[in-house]
């Protein structure tokens, strides 16, 4: 087996960064890639939901991607030949494995000592040395294999080409003209089945024959599991020392309409068919973090025979009605010009110059397409790359990035009205709790638990990469705080109830490990760092290392009321650590102005720090997830924020990065800034054909934080308030959107003009009282008539609301 190294790993990065393998996991053997044919005309009836080319794929981030949650595919479109890379989530390399170092609690009082004495680079040597993950590096997200597809007869000279994903349905369709035959290929991934279906129809009888067969970068082995059924085995790969342990098996049957189907030890045929449908499941041994002893067959042979005797259209039906009661709760309209007549590509290579406004709502609804198809139950969070992935090494091993990365792909779930979406990440946030508390006791001496600065499926909690990097000891509290956040927006009190103990562990780690500084008498982390970050230079080398820096405070801040918030909400479930939690809080640094009139980034005021060039902005978290820093209620620290991003230098460097400053624009009301960073998103260097967002290289975070983004231009809800149109840029004059969903239990629809709000009609989904903000008075009717409305200040209109009822908003004037 292939053994995977940190060298490795840093040689494939930064060859992607410098533009290298922007088109990483380019098309390999056997991927149509040069047919082109007539492509087919724009159309003013044409799907607004949905990308579409009017050639096959040549790479990668040309092709499109479905998925179920677990299972992932990446469909090229070819004509001749077809591959479908293939992904199932819980193939990973290694296995279970605790990283914690049994002496890191050692190292600890030294560690600390020497940040006291502000010997910034000696501590963070000395936490290299003693204080990491063993190994120092996590395991990589890997795939599973290839199908390839292969078509007696057919050439790629062909006439009519076209393929497309339609957002609404999440299916993949190829089409084109060869012979004067009309060939439809159609590939979907059923959540309801727990398979991949593929369609090969033509307009002739006996018009379809296939070839199909596997390959794979894992060792593996083919064989005909039947008559009818080609199966491919392998285990995972071995990466830092540690044997890959997940065996799986991928199983492909045909069923024919019509003509004959061989399969032998190599390949699948089917000769002389009307139709024929491919059906591809696949199982894995992974039972849980500390189990792979399943046995891969069971879980990929029954949904496979279910499956085969449904028929396509109970399949593709059932499919279909599964993902649009998820899908089809949010219609977002922000107007439409000729440009939406353009193949997908070419419009996000035009869309910087403007007109293009549907284009926007195109990327926004992908994100949520997205996150569909790469976090629902059963399966696995999303990762960096959400589900879809065609390397043994991918960029940063696709792990999950906990300090900004992996909460940013779950921004949507709430306000885009897609909560069960949390639900496979709240499963994991409880695995790390149980790893984190292993890594507390051993590594920190602490109660509660703790998660660093990534992990992965085998839910590593201690310190890795370097501890330049590592010793960020926050992630499992910003994890932690989704539970509240699920409440806020859906009131569900027995989701709380059931992760509250994960969240109190959260809390109990910080209580145990926050220290006393010396100089101005706050509790502070320590050691720990400004995400990524240096704050000086030692032999040409960044440090990181210091206590108490300013994401730090906010996150704690936020834990802390977030654990007093759900002990009340819960009956006043364990009052005694919700007390001590405000307590802790309270002695907390504050917010603070630096010399330069930033928002302070540490607890010392490096000034020469604050000005370096960065794509983390972690010290502006106060801005946005959180509502600690607002224009309305701390004009002072915003405007300390926005200088913050004008020292942190052109916001072009990253996807992900632009998303989150996008975010903090829209929070700051900066509506021409947050539109910018639209433009910036949405273009060639940060979008791929195929919508993916590049860091580069792919990271899917950008879409997510994208989609968040645009929820936060129209809708905002935080600091106990609901606000209409918050930051509407002037490129949506017009427009509206319905189903999205806001802190307090509300669904919000909408309808604009000329900039303003023509009505809204706010849905109370839990009966409690509304404080809507919007540009001007508005009246309120409700079902049994006119409204009574508080109005404690222009703009602000409170009322009653109850369960179930909707409300309609119209301005006075």
């Amino acid at each position: 087996m292939t053994s995977f190294t940190r060298r490795d790993l840093l040689r494939s990065t930064g060859a992607a960064a410098a533009g290298a393998v922007v088109l990483a996991g380019g098309a390999r053997a056997g991927t149509a890639g040069a047919a082109t044919g007539d492509a087919a005309p724009g159309d003013a009836e044409a799907n607004p939901l949905e990308l579409w080319y009017p050639r096959p794929a040549a790479a990668w981030l040309e092709a499109l991607a479905v998925g179920n949650g677990r299972l992932g595919a990446m469909v090229f479109g070819g004509v001749a030949t077809e591959t479908l890379m293939l992904n199932e989530d819980t193939v990973w390399a290694g296995g279970p494995h605790d990283y914690a170092d049994p002496g890191g609690a050692e190292a600890l009082p030294e560690i600390r000592r020497l940040l006291v004495e502000e010997r910034w680079a000696e501590a963070q040597r000395l936490a290299d040395a003693r204080f990491m993950g063993r190994p120092t590096e996590q395991m990589q997200y890997q795939p599973v294999g290839d199908l390839h597809l292969a078509f007696p007869g057919l050439t790629d000279d062909v006439a009519e080409y076209r393929r497309s994903l339609d957002l609404t349905t999440a299916v993949t369709t190829t089409t084109f003209v060869a012979d004067g035959v009309r060939h439809t290929r159609e590939v979907f991934v059923s959540h309801a089945d727990q398979a991949i279906v593929v369609r090969l129809r033509a307009d002739a009888p006996g018009a379809v024959s296939v070839d199909a067969s596997f390959t794979s970068l894992q060792e593996t082995t083919t064989l005909a599991h039947d008559g009818r059924t080609l199966a491919l085995e392998g285990r995972s790969g071995e990466a830092e020392g540690l044997e890959g342990e997940v065996r799986f098996v991928a199983l492909a049957r045909a069923v024919a309409d019509g003509g004959s189907v061989v399969c032998d030890e190599t390949s699948l045929r089917v000769r002389g068919a009307d139709a024929v449908t491919l059906l591809v499941t696949i199982g894995t041994s992974h039972r849980s973090y500390l189990d792979v002893a399943g046995d891969p067959l069971q879980q990929a042979a029954p949904p496979l025979e279910r499956a085969g005797v449904k028929g396509f259209g109970v399949l593709r039906r059932s499919h279909v009605r599964d993902h649009q009661e998820l899908f089809g709760r949010v219609d977002l309209d922000l107007g439409t010009s000729s440009a939406a007549d353009l193949p997908t590509d070419e419009r996000v290579a035009a869309f910087r110059v403007g007109g293009d406004p549907q284009l926007a709502a195109l990327y926004y609804q992908f994100g949520r397409y997205l996150l569909i198809s790469s976090s629902r139950t059963p399966g696995q969070p999303a990762n960096l790359q959400g589900l879809w992935n065609a390397e043994m090494l991918p960029a940063w091993q696709s792990k999950y990035t906990l300090n900004i990365n992996c909460e940013m792909n779950y921004w949507p779930a709430g306000p885009s009205n897609l909560a069960e979406c949390w639900r496979p990440l709240f499963a994991m946030v409880e695995e790390l709790a149980e790893s984190g508390a292993r890594t507390a006791q051993k590594m920190w001496g602490a109660r509660g638990w703790v998660a660093h600065h990534n992990t992965d499926l085998w839910r590593g909690t201690a310190p890795v990469d370097h501890a330049f990097y590592g010793v960020w000891p926050t992630g499992g509290a910003w994890l932690s705080l989704l539970f509240w956040e699920h409440y806020e927006y859906t009131g569900d009190l027995d989701t709380l109830r059931e992760y509250f103990p994960v969240l109190r562990g959260a809390v109990e780690f910080f209580l145990d490990t926050l220290v006393v500084d010396d100089a101005t008498g706050y509790l502070v982390t320590s050691p720990s760092h400004s995400p990524e970050l240096k704050h000086h230079e030692d032999d040409d080398e960044g440090v990181s290392l210091c206590a108490g820096p300013t994401m730090d405070m906010q996150i704690l801040r936020d834990l802390f009321t977030a654990f007093d918030k759900a002990s009340t909400e819960l009956g006043g479930l364990d009052r005694e650590t919700a007390v001590a939690a405000l307590a802790a809080r309270d002695q907390l640094p504050p917010n603070q102005v630096g010399y330069l009139g930033q928002l302070q980034e540490w607890l010392i005021d490096w000034e020469d720090a604050a000005t370096e060039t960065s794509r983390h902005v972690s010290h502006l978290w106060g801005v946005f997830p959180s509502d600690q820093i607002t224009p309305r209620t701390t004009p002072e620290l915003a405007a300390a924020a926005d200088r913050s991003l004008e020292l942190r230098g052109p916001a072009v460097t990253a996807g992900w990065s632009l998303a989150w400053k996008m975010n903090i624009r829209a929070r700051l009301l900066q509506r021409d800034g947050a539109y910018a960073h639209l433009t910036q998103l949405l273009s060639p260097g940060r979008t791929a054909p195929n919508l993916f967002d590049l860091h580069p290289p792919f990271q899917i975070d950008g879409n997510f934080g994208g989609t968040s983004a645009i929820n936060e231009m129209l809708l905002q809800s935080h600091s106990g308030e609901v606000w209409l149109l918050p930051c509407l840029p002037e490129a949506w004059p017009e427009g509206r959107v319905r189903g999205l969903r806001t802190r307090g239990g509300f669904e919000i629809t909408m309808t604009w003009s000329a900039g303003r709000l023509e009505h809204a009609r706010v849905r109370s989904l839990l009966g409690r009282t509304v404080r809507l903000r919007t540009d001007g008075s508005v009246r309120v009717t409700g079902p049994d008539g006119p409204v009574r409305v508080e109005r404690p200040e222009d703009g602000l209109a409170v009322f009653e609301t109850r369960r179930g009822a909707t409300y309609v908003v119209r301005p006075t004037a």
